[in-house]
């Protein structure tokens, strides 16, 4: 009857259901998170140390790539074990942790928000929590890549211990504030354009894995423009050790004087920006996408 069948319900609601409450689904997507960022880290380092140099130093990037290849190819991948370990961490925590929050949210918000704001939602929470997990990560890696602390802390272990000499503020969790602004704010874009940018290029009859990477890029490339100027502030509060200690406002006025209060010079690396993100998002992406597919 009319009656039962409104009681039982809709047999692929059930299903849906049941698939969101899947555990495995879950393990699938922390799994593959981490396995497509470690592949797009490892080849995209280059540039991003040509990138980090350009934000420290403010060079052009013809100057950028002259200090690397002077230093030579021993010291290319100097500093590579802190990023390849926090990116791979990193894209375990955040795809999976966005695609937990997104099920949840699923099940919980039925016409209370809009389905399609919700992975925006869950990426601005799963940028916050990745933010606290990771912030000691990025500090170990900006003060390992900045060349003038060569001389006086040479070596991963003795970062580590000059890090854990200073407060949790100054030391390992120096520039939260600003990270978890940028992480916040940058997943939920990610997570909040990637679905419809894939959509709307598979409307174009590409294959799933060149929509994947088109979306990546193209997201990922307005993110990073969007939140370069935070990207610039972190790499400078975190790329030195000890000195006078200087608060976030007071950091970005330094900074913003020492650019010529010229939002071009402040945007000095942004190309490079932009060759990194279509690299290590259009891998990232494709390579997750597929994987997600292949195990759904």
């Amino acid at each position: 009857s009319k009656k039962t069948l409104m009681m039982a319900g809709n047999p692929d609601d059930k299903q849906d259901e049941e698939g969101l409450k899947d555990p495995m689904v879950c393990f699938h997507s922390f799994l593959h998170g981490g396995t497509s960022s470690l592949l797009s880290t490892f080849i995209v380092f280059p540039v991003y140390k040509v990138v980090f140099r350009q934000q420290i130093h403010n060079t052009p990037v013809y100057q950028a790539v002259g200090q690397l290849y002077k230093e030579g190819p021993a010291k290319l991948y100097r500093g590579v074990a802190p990023p390849l370990l926090m990116k791979t961490l990193n894209g375990t925590l955040l795809f999976g942790l966005q695609d937990t929050l997104l099920r949840q949210l699923s099940l919980s918000s039925q016409n209370v928000t809009s389905t399609s704001a919700l992975p925006a939602l869950a990426g601005f929470g799963a940028g916050m929590v990745e933010a606290v997990v990771f912030t000691p990560f990025e500090r170990v890696q900006n003060v390992l890549q900045n060349g003038q602390n060569d001389r006086h802390l040479p070596t991963l272990k003795s970062v580590l211990v000059r890090l854990k000499a200073q407060r949790l503020a100054l030391g390992y969790y120096r520039a939260l504030l600003p990270i978890t602004a940028r992480n916040a704010l940058g997943s939920s874009l990610y997570f909040g354009l990637k679905g419809p940018v894939c959509a709307a290029m598979e409307g174009q009859a590409l294959y799933p894995m060149v929509s994947s990477f088109i979306s990546g890029t193209l997201t990922s490339m307005a993110t990073s423009l969007t939140l370069y100027p935070l990207n610039v502030l972190v790499a400078n509060m975190q790329a030195e050790v000890g000195g006078e200690v200087k608060g976030v406002m007071a950091c970005w006025r330094m900074l913003w004087e020492s650019r010529q209060r010229s939002v071009a010079l402040l945007y000095r690396g942004g190309s490079l920006v932009i060759l990194r993100s279509c690299i290590t998002w259009g891998i990232t992406t494709a390579i997750y996408d597929r994987q997600q597919k292949r195990s759904g």
